[in-house]
């Protein structure tokens, strides 16, 4: 049966990989994410972090809800072309940059033990003060 949305090849998809082009595949269909990346609860550097490849498994561990699954397909443009797809531009066949990921995670994460550090401070000099 002839699909009715348009193909792109992940090599096109791979060259979307920035702030003012910020394409992904998720469950094989292409999502142009460039207008959402401000509104994104995550912040941008999460979606960033995915641009120009395939992301479907990132999707999938942040354990997006379903209003944000349904969100998705106000940015859906089409799907990817499944014949043309070579297999050394997949995520699959990507080496994970753990260091990058870790460094991206503390960038958004960073009030947490900065919060806690601070309220060991506080709870430190009060305890000092009693004595």
């Amino acid at each position: 049966m002839p699909t009715l949305t348009k193909l792109f090849t992940m090599q096109e998809v791979s060259q979307q990989n920035n702030k003012d082009n910020c394409w992904v595949v998720i469950d094989g269909k292409v999502y142009d994410l460039t207008l959402y990346l401000d509104d994104h609860p995550g912040g941008d550097d999460v979606v960033l972090a995915a641009a120009g490849r395939e992301a479907t498994e990132d999707f999938e561990d942040a354990g997006h809800s379903n209003i944000a699954k349904d969100l998705m397909g106000a940015f859906c443009i089409g799907e990817l072309d499944v014949d043309t797809t070579s297999p050394e531009i997949t995520s699959k066949n990507q080496a994970v940059d753990y260091p990058q990921k870790i460094k991206d995670l503390t960038k958004q994460y960073w009030a947490v033990p900065v919060a806690v550090v601070g309220i060991s401070v506080v709870v430190g000099f009060l305890y000092l003060r009693k004595k």
